[in-house]
């Protein structure tokens, strides 16, 4: 993704606003704090010239996994690359890797959308720098669902949505949302798949760089892309409700990768946190619960190359949670970049997350 080149940094105003201040102090909690129990470990890298090579991918990052409805894991990457490294020939973005056998303890990429090339999911030429960044795939039933962040990195000149009918293979547009929309807090996606027929979407502006709230949509598994039927939730008039203009559900901050999950019969949210650089988790009941008060666990501690042990990761990013997990055997997706011989999408088992 290439977010710790500062060449390809680029700043993206976004106003957080009095009304989300007020928002926050209206959720009547200070902000949580992290717990300190929580351990984990490498299982194993998914990435890189010995896993992926054979598929012209040994340079790639991200790989949000979701499980395609013929049950084998599809990983959805970023800027990828062939050759000696990072910024090297046949720049895609996203290609998908897949694993037939979609058990985390066997998470394998054993095969590519495209063979033995892996293909550009849709068309993005790049030109200009630009390219298709995608912040998260999942699955409603037969379909398969993909929103991507376009244009200049961390310039988002809008993002899309992107559906399949085929495990991931082919993808149809289906929608776009201008990048300035929400002050640019609805440029970067996740969405959780409820058992009541909705959809629960988490927002934040992309761009390290700024600050931002974290906003909350809803919208009908049927409608998804349907832009008009994403209903916010928001405070105003002294109450929360859905229909109210967008108001942040958290405390603004510098996000990274973002990833939201109904899992367990609750719900799991992971980001990758910029002030410290960490990657941490918030377990709730609802959607709407309050995650002012709901303590923030971290899952990954930064550290430098070399004195990598346990869940201390040099330039981590990325923490996507991977489909099977359940609170009790938890793995995420982990990203790593820096320098172009270290680019790589690893797995991770975290232990001891309170649920």
């Amino acid at each position: 993704m290439h977010a710790n080149n500062p060449s390809r940094r680029a700043l993206l105003r976004t106003g957080a606003g009095a009304a989300l201040a007020a928002a926050g102090l209206a959720a009547g909690a200070p902000a949580a704090s992290a717990a300190s129990l929580v351990t984990g470990g490498r299982i194993r890298n998914l990435t890189g010239p010995a896993e992926t090579g054979r598929f012209a991918a040994p340079w790639t990052d991200l790989g949000i996994p979701a499980r395609c409805p013929d049950g084998s894991m599809l990983l959805v990457c970023g800027d990828t690359f062939d050759g000696g490294g990072v910024g090297g020939p046949d720049w895609r973005a996203p290609v998908g890797l897949r694993a037939s056998n979609a058990s985390p303890g066997s998470l394998v990429i054993d095969g590519s959308v495209g063979g033995a090339h892996a293909l550009g999911l849709v068309p993005e030429g790049h030109a200009g720098g630009t390219t298709a960044i995608p912040s998260d795939v999942f699955t409603v039933g037969s379909t398969m669902y993909m929103h991507l962040m376009r244009g200049v990195i961390y310039r988002t000149h809008h993002s899309d949505f992107w559906r399949s009918d085929d495990n991931g293979n082919t993808w149809q547009y289906l929608c776009q949302w201008p990048g300035d929309q929400y002050g640019g807090q609805f440029q970067q996606k996740t969405y959780a798949v409820a058992d009541d027929g909705y959809c629960y979407v988490l927002s934040t502006a992309f761009n390290r760089d700024v600050t931002s709230g974290l906003l909350l949509h809803r919208v009908r598994q049927d409608a998804l892309g349907n832009p008009a039927a994403y209903q916010p939730w928001g405070y105003a008039g002294g109450a929360w409700a859905w229909g109210n203009p967008p108001t942040t559900v958290t405390a603004a901050r510098r996000w990274g990768e973002i990833c939201f999950r109904a899992m367990g019969g609750k719900y799991a949210f992971t980001w990758l946190n910029m002030a410290p650089l960490d990657i941490r988790a918030q377990i709730f009941a609802l959607p709407t619960s309050n995650l002012f008060a709901t303590p923030e666990q971290t899952m990954i501690v930064p550290t430098v190359p070399g004195l990598e042990v346990g869940n201390a990761v040099a330039s981590p990013y990325g923490g996507f949670i991977v489909p099977g997990s359940t609170f009790a055997d938890f793995h995420i997706a982990v990203s790593q970049w820096f320098d172009n011989q270290n680019y790589r999408v690893m797995q991770y088992r975290i232990n001891g997350l309170a649920a």
